[in-house]
């Protein structure tokens, strides 16, 4: 919702209530991703798995970066640009609903 309201950006009160809105769930986000990180690795083994989830976070923020630039330098706006992200957090609702389907088999 946060990255398609981005598309509605005009002013700089709609920046900041952007800003507020992301400023409330990213770390609410980012450690529920970890705790569910931590209980689908092995223990004996957590060191090494996080290391892999920090290489991946700093590939993601590359990422995300890239396809922000891409398309505006395509020619979009900003707003389409960062709106872009949406897809990415949708792929990643998607793939945690598999992972869910998984373990629900097993």
């Amino acid at each position: 919702g946060i990255a398609l309201y981005a598309l509605m950006l005009s002013s700089l009160l709609h920046f900041a209530v952007l800003a507020f809105f992301i400023g409330c769930f990213q770390g609410s986000i980012q450690s529920l991703s970890r705790s569910y990180y931590s209980k689908i690795i092995p223990a004996e083994n957590s060191g090494e798995y996080f290391g892999i989830y920090d290489i991946f976070s700093k590939g993601a923020s590359f990422l995300g970066s890239a396809v922000i630039a891409a398309v505006k330098l395509a020619g979009g706006t900003i707003n389409v640009a960062v709106a872009c992200l949406a897809v990415f957090f949708a792929l990643g609702f998607l793939f945690l609903r598999i992972a869910d389907k998984q373990k629900a088999i097993r």
